[in-house]
């Protein structure tokens, strides 16, 4: 009886994991591979606003003046070929004032939609950010933002999007 009992589980466990594994591959085979995944990149010229600086942390590092939890907010201009084509605007809280190293959050907001993206940012020119989302035609995208600064007034934002499609 004991050997029987088990022989039944053991078909019905095996008659499972088929069952999940067949499952499991036709939902991973319905999500195109990143090679075919639609893609494009916008490139910007970017007019930075003054940025604010909130100092909510009443020990600041004393060689940078900011401390854990200070937080910066930005509003900037974003241009193509000469004429403006939307802006971008967000926020970065202080995670490290002696190294002047904060996690930004930040929304892109052109004609036919919007992009957000985030990173850890710190003082270098080159800033790296992940594309977390989108509305309108980006409303599927991924990628990567490259912002490069030219001083505090001008820089160049590049977009690298996947799964990007212009047919809405």
């Amino acid at each position: 009886m004991r050997n029987r009992k088990a022989a039944v589980v053991g078909v019905a466990l095996a008659a499972l994991a088929a069952v999940a594994g067949t499952m499991s591959v036709a939902v991973a085979s319905t999500a195109p591979s990143p090679a075919t995944a639609p893609s494009t990149t916008l490139i910007f010229a970017v007019h930075f606003s003054p940025f604010e600086a909130l100092h909510l942390n009443p020990n600041p590092d004393p060689t940078t003046g900011f401390g854990f939890g200070d937080e910066l907010t930005f509003h900037d201009q974003l241009f193509s070929h000469g004429t403006l084509a939307g802006d971008e605007g967000g926020s970065c809280v202080v995670v490290d004032g002696s190294q002047l190293l904060a996690n930004c959050t930040q929304v892109i907001r052109l004609q036919r939609g919007t992009i957000t993206a985030e990173g850890l940012n710190g003082p270098p020119p080159v800033k790296h950010l992940a594309v977390t989302g989108g509305t309108g035609i980006y409303r599927n995208v991924g990628g990567e933002v490259t912002l490069v600064e030219f001083g505090s007034a001008r820089g160049k934002l590049t977009l690298h999007l996947l799964g990007f499609s212009a047919d809405e």
